[in-house]
């Protein structure tokens, strides 16, 4: 039975969300439940491609990525896939009229994971658009149903939010990325020494003015999808704030975490702030 199939590839992108990212799992609960199934599917997909790039360094990644890209595109246009985090995927893709383009910035900056190092200015933009501003048009997409107007009015706020987001697993992961596989992502930090304090106060600049852009559109987004984003805007504020209490040097030798007993206490602050009509 099809539809049999089609639940079981769901559930496997919502197995495989709780199991690498509990702040975003607890996001997409607070959404309305018809977008649950969507967007466990995209981030299912997101999250097995950033695998192939960040963890196979036993097998050749190049191969893997390229075969997985084009396993991808053959699902979306064959509307099935043996594959069931690609099954599910495709279904949102075809269901929402997901912009393909998008699909080929996201691919385009996994590329770059294999073949970039550090970046500029023009490739540090360019890798977080396609990391992560594109994951962020893909579920303003499902959130806005075909609404054309309303998602082009919701693009730009959207695109930021991704920004901050990614901008501060930057900086949370900065010691992983640079031991583990040698990645400086911020622009000309050619080498650890360069990270200084006064580059982080920059790029802690930066992400507030991505975070208030990001939350003008939040403010006006459809309210099944309001409650879930704002949760996962609260977490990574949070988290934001802890990084820059940290030196730089703290930044290089340990990983920033938020306890699971705190996700609970801004998961409720968020509701009251709900009830309150204060979002």
């Amino acid at each position: 039975m099809k539809k049999l199939f089609d639940q079981v590839s769901l559930r496997c992108s919502r197995i495989t969300t709780n199991a690498y990212s509990t702040s975003f799992s607890l996001g997409i609960k607070m959404l309305d439940k018809k977008f649950h199934s969507p967007i466990y599917s995209i981030y299912g997909f997101v999250r097995f491609a950033d695998e192939i790039v960040d963890t196979f360094h036993d097998y050749d990644k190049k191969k893997l990525l390229t075969s997985f890209t084009k396993d991808t595109y053959q699902a979306i246009e064959e509307r099935i896939s043996l594959n069931p985090i690609l099954q599910s995927f495709q279904l949102v893709v075809n269901k929402y009229n997901i912009d393909h383009q998008l699909i080929d910035a996201f691919f385009h900056s996994m590329e770059l994971d294999l073949e970039q190092a550090s970046y500029d200015k023009k490739s540090y933009d360019e890798y977080i658009y396609g990391s992560a501003e594109v994951v962020g048009l893909m579920c303003l997409q499902v959130f806005c149903e075909g609404d054309n107007q309303q998602y082009e009015s919701l693009k730009s706020p959207a695109k930021s939010l991704g920004s901050a987001f990614q901008k501060i697993n930057f900086l949370r992961d900065f010691n992983d990325d640079y031991q583990e596989m040698g990645r400086l992502y911020f622009p000309n930090v050619i080498n650890i020494e360069n990270f200084s304090e006064t580059v982080k106060k920059e790029i802690e600049v930066d992400i507030l003015n991505d975070f208030e852009v990001g939350f003008e559109g939040i403010e006006r987004l459809p309210k099944a999808a309001k409650f879930g984003v704002y949760v996962a805007y609260i977490y990574y504020l949070s988290l934001f704030r802890k990084i820059t209490q940290k030196s730089a040097a703290e930044l290089l030798s340990a990983r920033i975490r938020i306890s699971n007993l705190r996700k609970l206490g801004l998961l409720f602050a968020a509701f009251i702030r709900l009830r309150l009509n204060l979002i």
